[in-house]
């Protein structure tokens, strides 16, 4: 008997990172067949580029599959099985704003930590709340799987503002980690890995990984990250990394020193030595100038050049190898494969000892009526306590964007680890509103 076929809407079909998903979809078709793709992008000239290199890609390499593309949420939303949400409200421009503002209050200028993750997740709230309501709207049945950043803050407002919905909030910065570390193993893939994994989104802990014998691989691993953090497995899985993820995957290094009995994410460098980043950071040319003048001229040149020459063949598109998860996570749904995945989900007791209403990333087993948590037990004193402070941070931020308050943002901003200060948080806070006019809703 065939498989069902499955029709994917692309939200952030203007994204660089759309491409690549496309083709880690098509490279999956054997067991997640697809029917169709469509895009759905807010802006219409960045997301044409895009589109016309993927439908050229498309034609020649699986002309079966439907496509289109559009900025009317009918035409994107109706009759699809999943949406796969990518979006970045603001865009580049703002990313960098989000960078340099705090930089020049010595604070850590970061896209999803600190005061730019709050200002984005400020931007981020009311596009993947729209993005839900057209998918509601025009395909009932659907269900979302959101990798939108910061995920953490649009997590903990689609809880409180779409409790019912079929949305599943995801990350693949563990994904990414974790191919890290079966490299290290000489294991052939993570999925060779079985982890425990706690914490909030770009702010967690592995507390045990084994292999599928059961041995304990948590020796060797942290053996590497007392040596040189990730970047042990650098040589064999990022040729083309940019030197400011280099310079994270090492610094993991110091991070791993803090709590030798658990493995890091790279993002807690921001909270445990923010001293440190603010040090080694340059205000006039941040990430965002980094990716803009990288990862953005490269593929949109790619786009470009394949609609010039009407073919893709010698195009260089590249599939997104770490977005298979999102595959996996598809296929889990459709087939009921009740299969492991981190998520970020409501607490409700899976980690014992921290705030029920929390949206915290752990291991989920995924079927098609959704997850099941899997329960993490008590954890650590250190770790209990970053986490209180980080996810107030985030409920405030929600707080404040669903308010219309300055007050409950600039308590958000004062919550920070990054942030020294009350004073230095407004002062900021003051200038991101500023920034933000055309973004934010108004504070009162």
């Amino acid at each position: 008997m065939d498989k069902k076929k499955y029709s994917i809407t692309v939200a952030g079909g203007g994204s660089t990172f759309t491409p690549g998903i496309v083709l880690m979809l098509l490279e999956n078709m054997n067991r997640f067949p697809i029917q169709a793709i469509k895009f759905y992008d807010n802006d219409a000239e960045r997301q044409e580029i895009v589109a016309k290199a993927c439908e050229i890609y498309l034609k020649e390499n699986a002309p079966e599959v439907e496509f289109s593309y559009s900025t009317n949420p009918e035409e994107a939303f109706t009759n699809i099985d999943f949406v796969l949400a990518h979006i970045r409200v603001g865009k580049y421009a703002m990313r960098e704003k989000d960078e340099k503002i705090p930089l020049k209050y010595g604070v850590v200028g970061q896209e999803t930590c600190g005061p730019g993750g709050i200002a984005y997740g400020m931007r981020s709230i009311g596009g993947v709340i729209e993005i839900l309501d057209y998918m509601e709207k025009y395909s009932p049945n659907a269900w979302m799987l959101n990798y939108s950043n910061p995920a953490a803050i649009v997590a903990e407002a689609t809880r409180i503002l779409r409790p019912n919905s079929k949305i599943l909030n995801i990350c693949d910065m563990p994904i990414d980690l974790e191919e890290k570390m079966a490299n290290m193993c000489s294991l052939k893939s993570r999925k060779e890995m079985q982890v425990s994994y706690y914490g909030l989104n770009h702010f967690g802990w592995w507390s045990k990984i084994y292999d599928k014998n059961g041995k304990d691989l948590m020796p060797e691993i942290k053996k590497h990250m007392a040596s040189n953090g990730f970047a042990d497995a650098l040589a064999d899985t990022n040729q083309h990394v940019d030197e400011s993820w280099k310079h994270t995957f090492q610094k993991a290094r110091d991070v791993f020193a803090v709590d030798p009995s658990t493995i890091p994410n790279t993002y807690l460098k921001y909270y445990l030595f923010p001293d440190y980043v603010v040090e080694t950071s340059n205000p006039e040319y941040t990430r965002a100038n980094e990716v803009i003048d990288g990862r953005e001229k490269h593929v949109f040149g790619i786009c470009k050049n394949i609609i010039e020459k009407g073919t893709s063949k010698e195009g260089g598109f590249e599939a997104d190898a770490h977005a298979t998860y999102i595959v996996d996570l598809a296929s889990a749904i459709a087939e009921n494969t009740q299969e492991r995945f981190l998520l970020i989900v409501p607490n409700e007791g899976a980690i014992e000892n921290f705030d029920r209403t929390a949206m915290v990333e752990i291991p989920c087993i995924v079927g098609s009526n959704g997850y099941e948590r899997i329960c993490q037990g008590n954890i650590p004193q250190f770790q209990k306590g970053l986490m209180e402070q980080q996810v107030s941070v985030e409920k405030l931020t929600v707080q404040a964007w669903i308010e219309g308050s300055y007050q409950k943002l600039w308590q958000a901003l004062t919550l920070s680890r990054i942030v020294p200060s009350a004073r230095i948080a407004k002062l900021i806070l003051d200038d991101l509103i500023e920034a933000n006019k055309d973004y934010w809703p108004t504070l009162k």
